[in-house]
C-alpha cells in the first residue's frame, strides 16, 4: 500500500487549486526570497496547469524593476523588503500574466542581510485581485530554509483565506486578521 508524500497532511495548495478550478480563476506568483518554492508547491498539484498562469522569481532588484515593473524609486525609498514592494510585485505579476489572482513574497531569509528595522525572517506577502491588494507582514524564526518554507506556506494560507471569504467569490480580504509575529 502506497502512502501520499507528506504523510497525508492537509496541503493548502490542493485546497486552493480546487477552489480556483471550480471558480474558473487563474493564479500567478512573484517571488523573491522563496526562490520559486511557492510556484513549486502550486505546480505540485495535478491539474494545476488549468489555473496556474506562471510566476517570476525576481531575486534581484533589476528583475523586480524590468520584469515586474516595480519602481526603482520605490525600492530606493522603501527597500526591496517592504509592504509597498510586495504590493507592486503582485500587481506586476498580474499585469504580466493576465491572471485573476496574484501572490507575491519578498523578505530576508538570512542568515545575513537583516538589520534592526528589518530582521532576518521578515517577510511581506501580498495578494492582488480585482484592483485591490492586501499585504501581510510576518517575522519567522529559524534557519534560511525554514523561513523560506514558512513564507510559502503563509502565502498559500492567505490565498485560502481569500478564496474562502463569505459569499463564495473573491473580494477584499478582511484587514483585521493578521498572522505571525508582528510589531
Amino acid at each position: 500500500m502506497r502512502e501520499e508524500a507528506g504523510g497525508g497532511r492537509r496541503r493548502p495548495e490542493r485546497v486552493c487549486g480546487a477552489i480556483l478550478s471550480a471558480r474558473g480563476l487563474s493564479l500567478c506568483v512573484a517571488e523573491s526570497c522563496t526562490g520559486g518554492r511557492l510556484a513549486h508547491r502550486i505546480t505540485s498539484v495535478p491539474g494545476s496547469s488549468g489555473y496556474f498562469a506562471g510566476g517570476v522569481v525576481a531575486y534581484s532588484n533589476a528583475v523586480k524593476i524590468r520584469v515586474l515593473g516595480v519602481s526603482g524609486r520605490l525600492i530606493g525609498r522603501r527597500g526591496a523588503v517592504s509592504a509597498e514592494t510586495a504590493s507592486a510585485m503582485a500587481r506586476g505579476a498580474a499585469r504580466l500574466t493576465g491572471a485573476d489572482v496574484a501572490l507575491s513574497i519578498t523578505g530576508i531569509a538570512g542568515p545575513s542581510g537583516g538589520t534592526q528595522l528589518k530582521p532576518v525572517g521578515l517577510v511581506y506577502i501580498a495578494l492582488a485581485c480585482r484592483g485591490r491588494v492586501v499585504v501581510r507582514r510576518r517575522v519567522f524564526d529559524g534557519a534560511r530554509n525554514a523561513v523560506r518554507d514558512a513564507a510559502a506556506e503563509a502565502a498559500l494560507e492567505l490565498l485560502e483565506e481569500y478564496l474562502n471569504r463569505p459569499g463564495g467569490r473573491p473580494g477584499p480580504v478582511r484587514k483585521g486578521k493578521r498572522y505571525g509575529k508582528e510589531d
